[in-house]
């Protein structure tokens, strides 16, 4: 993002006088409290956007830096992410995985026998046959597609020796069992699925524990672990505090911070470059593995015919929805111009074709007509979208409210559905939804958790037959299904064809089929001060306090 365009940006907000609510501060005062010396403490403090729930990285109901942050931190994993973006097995937990057989495709892992939680539960089978069932079952889970192609999974030597059994080949399967969950404390719990993680974690298993979680005050206090087999981390504490954008520069000003990882703006980003020029310090752009896009839902009756979808999203203009939604911030060099892979990842080719398709001659066509300056109806009745978004998330709901402005001045009338996220993921976008309302637009994040063919299954594979008659498998969020390149997903997803020629065959059907609308990929920026040493971006998509465990604290 040039100079030039910051400062416009910038001026532009002041001559609006634009203002806005500032949350808590980032340092808040509580009565009593007694306030260590700096020099004696052992502790780094993060300033962030947020640190409300819910903390389950599985569901995209959840997804946030802070939940991606504490999975690190607090959760066991199979594989981590390397340097490289390539799979590293986790030592901590695993003594190995390897495929063992070719028929039936089966992966076997060999847990260490001192892997618990923190309650001196063993981490065992259990837990990866409760997040199995969970992916395989519920909606609004993250890219469930590789969970869907195991037929079983057994265990022995107390559940230590883990074997997990495929219909077919998965060669992505190092992408499971990532952030796996206390199966003894979350299968029979009150609110099931959708309540875990909702406000807290039952027990962990990382390097640091929850010593405090609150919400309301704005802070998350995390705490070396007596419990931790392995070396411990270096510091004694770390801290997550919200706290304004601007409040966040001031504590980094003031020292109050060390570290910052913030979805910045325009004005962020220029106040963190005249800090630089008098306090030294680092940053970086960290991209998430999260790509906001519009789906435009065949699912809707409204939507089903493909020159509405088509006339829809040519009405809209793109620039306006990324410049908004990215807030002239780090993320909007991170145009998303394809429908799989995000920008940031490797193998990313811009795919995205030129408009085609007059707007008013394609709804002409479905039967709509507009009156003079009117609104778009059909059988004398004017036509109302409605458009989804998960309730009080950023960027969705500014995006959200952009859709609907520039569909209003395209005639269409449209309505705002803000719902709470687990709602919004798990009913009103479910193929089994009751609502009398269908969601015609979502305004959703798609997510790459380590295998894109799993992405592109998941996003836009048709809806897997249950085994035997089992639970209805959810499908996916649009509703979307063709049978024409159906089988291409399914060989992208087993290995059978590589996902580049996949998509060369895919993505065209997907942009002329016009389910979809990927603008851009959300990124955090980070800032770093001296007194916080080793700290990094971390690997890709795993997040800055993936690296926690390696962070020290050095005041000079």
């Amino acid at each position: 993002m040039g100079t030039r365009k910051v400062l416009a940006v910038v001026a532009a907000l002041a001559l609006a006088g634009c203002t806005a609510t500032p949350p808590p501060p980032l340092v808040p005062s509580t009565p009593g409290m007694t306030v260590v010396p700096k020099e004696k403490q052992n502790e780094v403090v993060v300033g962030v956007d947020d640190v409300k729930g819910g903390y389950n990285p599985h569901t995209l109901a959840n997804q946030s830096t802070v939940t991606t942050a504490l999975a690190s931190l607090l959760l066991p994993s199979t594989f981590r992410t390397d340097a490289d973006g390539s799979p590293r097995a986790d030592l901590d937990l695993l003594v190995g995985a390897e495929v063992t057989a070719a028929e039936p495709y089966t992966v076997t892992y060999t847990l260490r026998r001192d892997a618990s939680w923190s309650d001196s539960a063993p981490i065992a089978a259990e837990d990866f046959v409760y997040l199995w069932q969970r992916m395989r079952e519920e909606p609004g889970v993250v890219d469930p597609a590789g969970y869907r192609l195991i037929d079983d999974i057994t265990s022995r030597e107390g559940g230590k020796v883990v074997e997990v059994v495929f219909g077919k080949p998965y060669p992505g399967w190092r992408s499971l069992f990532r952030n796996l969950l206390p199966a003894h404390l979350l299968k029979d719990a009150p609110g099931g699925w959708g309540a875990a993680l909702a406000d807290s974690f039952p027990a962990t298993a990382g390097p640091f524990a929850v010593r405090s979680l609150d919400q309301p005050r704005g802070e998350i206090v995390l705490e070396r672990s007596d419990r931790f087999w392995e070396a411990p981390p270096a510091l004694d504490r770390l801290v997550l505090r919200r706290a304004s954008q601007h409040d966040t520069i001031e504590a980094l000003n003031s020292g109050d911070a060390q570290v910052a990882l913030i979805r910045a703006d325009a004005i962020a980003t220029k106040d963190i470059a005249e800090l630089a020029k008098t306090t030294p310090l680092t940053s970086a752009v960290v991209p998430r593995p999260e790509v906001v896009q519009l789906l435009f839902r065949p699912a809707s009756p409204r939507m089903q015919d493909v020159r509405v979808r088509t006339a829809v999203m040519n009405l809209l203009d793109r620039d306006d929805l990324i410049d908004a939604g990215s807030r002239s911030g780090p993320s909007e060099a991170l145009r998303a111009d394809a429908q799989v892979i995000p920008p940031s990842k490797p193998g990313y080719v811009a795919t995205m074709p030129a408009k085609t398709g007059d707007p008013v001659q394609l709804l002409t066509e479905a039967g709509y007509t507009r009156p003079a300056g009117g609104q778009w109806g059909r059988d004398d009745k004017p036509v109302e979208l409605t458009i989804a978004a998960p309730a009080g998330i950023e960027p969705y709901v500014t995006v959200a409210n952009r859709v609907q402005r520039q569909l209003s001045l395209s005639g269409i009338a449209a309505r705002i559905l803000t719902t709470q996220p687990n709602e919004l993921f798990g009913e009103d976008l479910s193929d089994t939804a009751a609502s009398n309302e269908p969601v015609d637009i979502a305004v959703v994040p798609q997510v790459d958790t380590g295998d894109s063919a799993a992405v592109l299954a998941s996003t836009f594979g048709c809806r897997p037959t249950p085994q035997d008659g089992g639970t209805p498998i959810p499908a996916n969020l649009s509703g979307f299904c063709d049978q024409a390149v159906q089988p291409v997903i399914d060989q992208a997803l087993s290995g059978q064809v590589l996902l580049a020629d996949a998509l060369e065959t895919v993505e065209p059907v997907l942009w002329q089929q016009a389910v979809s609308m990927p603008l851009f990929q959300v990124a955090d920026l980070l800032v770093v001060l001296p007194a916080a040493q080793n700290v990094t971006a971390g690997a890709p998509f795993a997040g800055p306090l993936s690296t926690a465990r390696a962070w020290r604290r050095e005041d000079r």
